[in-house]
């Protein structure tokens, strides 16, 4: 079936947090952690490629290559919010066709179920923002496969090491072409405006390494080294290169533009760090409503039993039902702001008078 949204209230994410269903996609994610740890990204032991992973990488290439052929022009649009052209790129990837990529999934229908988790995966068309249900989305597109019996544990390790580092890339070059802004931007449960799942990875990835210790993340030049083998470094790396005082090319410490990373850093070793992430994980994403409403169920992720439909409501262009009453924020969206890249690249284009500063 066509996967829909179901958790609308409290009473449905209480049901959704005590379900079977939220603990196999925890596992499921747990077992992605697990076999990636000691693995650098670049690793000549996880490179065995799979037909799976082969054909996966295309479908990312292909994807990859949609943001080509939907350039922004800057002239059209000064604006600092997210770059309409998204949309373009947006409806392209609905109309990839995934059986080309998938051959093995066995029904249209099971296609259907697919299409929607991929193209979830990417960011929200009418908002154009992207976060961390955007981000699960793609995870749970790889549990479909899963649950399709497609993907198996011997899969594992290349589809983070390789597709989900792809994926990842992939991300980056939107948010930095399309300026998307970060999706919930309260700030309250996410290590940085868009991604969770690079930490968690990573943090196995670095568990017990003899040499790299937590706090090499204040050192630039290690980051800019390393970022292309280790995931945690990718990130920080990343942020490293946004973060910057206004009109000035000057880096803010990341004490001050991600506290909760750099507090993060006082469990002292990855091995701890690499746990904590997964509880993290579970608390501050799993089990948040602002997260979770926008999260459809089908026939390969089950909607838990108890929750109704909510025929009686109408979801909004956000993609899912307001409830007031549920959340505490006026916007349970989060409040419209100008990504840290949007206002970076901004910056840039004034100084290089190809636009107009506003």
């Amino acid at each position: 079936m066509k996967p829909v949204s179901r958790i609308v209230t409290q009473q449905d994410l209480t049901k959704w947090t005590e379900s079977s269903t939220l603990d196999d996609v925890l596992t499921f994610v747990v077992d992605l952690q697990n076999l990636v740890e000691g693995k650098e990204n670049n690793d000549k032991t996880a490179t065995s490629e799979t037909l799976l992973g082969i054909l996966l990488m295309k479908l990312l290439d292909a994807t990859d290559a949609l943001i080509d052929t939907n350039p922004v022009e800057h002239e059209k649009d000064v604006s600092r919010f997210g770059k309409i052209e998204f949309r373009l790129f947006y409806d392209d990837v609905a109309t990839l066709d995934l059986s080309r990529y998938l051959p093995q999934v066995p029904t249209t229908d099971a296609i259907e179920e697919l299409q929607t988790y991929y193209g979830e995966s990417w960011g929200n068309r009418q908002r154009i923002d992207y976060g961390l249900g955007h981000e699960l989305n793609f995870i749970c597109f790889l549990y479909c496969l899963k649950q399709l019996e497609i993907l198996t544990p011997s899969d594992y390790q290349y589809l983070i090491l390789k597709v989900f580092v792809r994926y990842i890339e992939i991300m980056r070059r939107l948010q930095k072409i399309y300026w998307l802004e970060p999706a919930g931007s309260h700030g309250v449960w996410g290590l940085d405006d868009y991604h969770f799942l690079p930490y968690l990875f990573g943090a196995s990835q670095l568990s017990g390494h003899p040499y790299f210790k937590p706090k090499l993340i204040h050192n630039a030049e290690v980051m800019e080294e390393f970022h292309s083998q280790f995931m945690y470094f990718e990130c920080i790396y990343f942020i490293n290169n946004i973060k910057t005082l206004p009109k000035s090319t000057e880096k803010l410490s990341i004490r001050w533009h991600s506290p909760m990373l750099d507090d993060i850093l006082a469990a002292k070793s990855w091995t701890k760090i690499k746990e904590g992430m997964v509880k993290m994980y579970k608390a501050e994403v799993l089990n948040k409503l602002p997260i979770i409403q926008h999260f459809k169920f089908g026939s390969l992720i089950e909607c838990p039993e108890g929750i109704p439909e909510h025929s009686d409501h109408l979801e909004d262009e956000c993609g899912h039902v307001h409830n007031q009453a549920a959340n505490t924020w006026g916007d349970c969206c989060g409040i419209k702001i100008p990504s840290a890249i949007a206002a970076s690249e901004s910056i840039r284009l004034q100084q290089e008078k190809l636009v107009p500063f506003d």
